[in-house]
C-alpha cells in the first residue's frame, strides 16, 4: 500500500467509530441493534453539509431503480444507504478503509439494509472493479486525501459504462494562503493533497470526462457551519454527529477548516461529469 494510503486509513481508523455511535443510539434511546437510516444521518455522512448536501448533490442527477451506482470512498455507508432507501438502485461502496468498511456493514444490519449495499475494501487508484460495470460513480470528500488525481479519475472513468455519470463533492483549494492543521481529512499536511477545481477539470477531461455543471458550496458551508455552532453553543454536542468520527482534536480540526473556508482559502465544489464514449 502506498505510504499516504497507509496514512490516511490510519487516519480514518484512529477512533472506534462503530462503539461510539453505538453509545449514542443508545443515549438517544434507540435500540443500536435496529435503528431506522435516518436516524443515523447526523453522523453517516462525513462531509460539509452532510446529508443536506448528498441531496442536494442527487438531485442534480437522473437516478433510476435499475442503475448500478458506486460511491467510491464511501465511509461508513451514509450515502450509499441514502441512495438505496431513496432510489431503490443497487449500490456498491469502496473504501480505503476497513474498520470504515466494517462499520458501514454493521451499520447497514442495524437499518436491515445488509442485502441492499455492499461495500468492500479498495483503494480509489485501484478499484476493486470490473470495467464499465456502473452507471453512476460519486466522489465525496475523498480527493483531497488522494494525491494522484489522475489515477483517481482515470478509475472513476474505468468502471463507468459509456454515457455514466460521474458526481464530485470535494473540498478544493480556491485561493491563496496556508492551511492550519489538523482539520477533518488530515491530521498533518503530508496526509492533505487539496488541488484546484482547474485541476479536477482538467484531469477530468484526460480521464474521458466532460463537465456538465459545476457550482461552488461555500456560502451553503459557511451557513452549514453557523447552524452547527450554534447547536453546538446553545445545548452542546448532540449524541450523534460528525464529531463522533473525528476524535479528541475535532474542535481545532473544525475551526481550522472553517477559518479557511471563510478566507476562501478552501471551499466544497460541486462537478457533475458524463463519461464520453471511448
Amino acid at each position: 500500500m502506498r505510504d499516504i494510503e497507509s496514512g490516511v486509513s490510519r487516519h480514518y481508523a484512529s477512533y472506534d467509530v462503530l462503539s461510539r455511535i453505538r453509545a449514542g443510539l443508545a443515549e438517544m434511546g434507540h435500540d443500536p441493534d435496529r435503528v431506522s437510516p435516518d436516524v443515523l444521518k447526523p453522523v453517516d455522512e462525513f462531509h460539509i453539509g452532510g446529508a443536506e448536501a448528498t441531496s442536494a448533490l442527487l438531485e442534480k442527477l437522473s437516478i433510476r431503480p435499475d442503475m448500478e451506482v458506486l460511491d467510491i470512498g464511501s465511509g461508513i455507508g451514509g450515502p450509499a444507504r441514502m441512495i438505496a432507501t431513496r432510489y431503490g438502485c443497487h449500490m456498491t461502496g469502496v473504501d480505503l478503509t476497513p474498520h470504515f468498511v466494517e462499520t458501514a456493514r454493521a451499520l447497514s444490519a442495524m437499518c436491515g439494509m445488509a442485502g441492499r449495499v455492499r461495500f468492500e475494501v479498495g483503494s480509489a487508484v485501484a478499484l476493486p472493479l470490473g470495467e464499465g460495470s456502473f452507471d453512476l460513480a460519486l466522489l465525496l470528500h475523498v480527493g483531497m486525501n488522494v494525491p494522484d488525481k489522475a489515477a483517481l479519475l482515470r478509475e472513476a472513468r474505468r468502471v463507468l459504462r459509456d454515457g455514466g455519470t460521474f458526481a464530485v463533492y470535494e473540498v478544493m483549494r480556491t485561493g491563496d494562503g496556508d492551511l492550519s492543521f489538523p482539520v477533518p481529512w488530515a491530521e498533518t499536511p503530508d496526509l492533505s493533497a487539496l488541488e484546484t477545481p482547474e485541476t479536477y477539470r482538467n484531469v477530468a477531461t484526460e480521464a474521458g470526462f466532460a463537465l456538465q455543471a459545476e457550482e461552488n458550496r461555500r456560502e451553503v458551508a459557511l451557513d452549514f457551519f453557523a447552524r452547527l455552532q450554534a447547536q453546538a453553543a446553545s445545548s452542546g454536542p448532540a449524541p450523534l454527529g460528525l464529531h463522533n468520527l473525528m476524535g479528541p482534536t475535532v474542535k481545532e480540526k473544525v475551526a481550522n477548516m472553517i477559518t479557511a473556508v471563510r478566507a476562501g482559502t478552501i471551499a466544497p465544489i460541486q462537478m457533475v461529469f458524463s463519461a464520453a464514449p471511448h
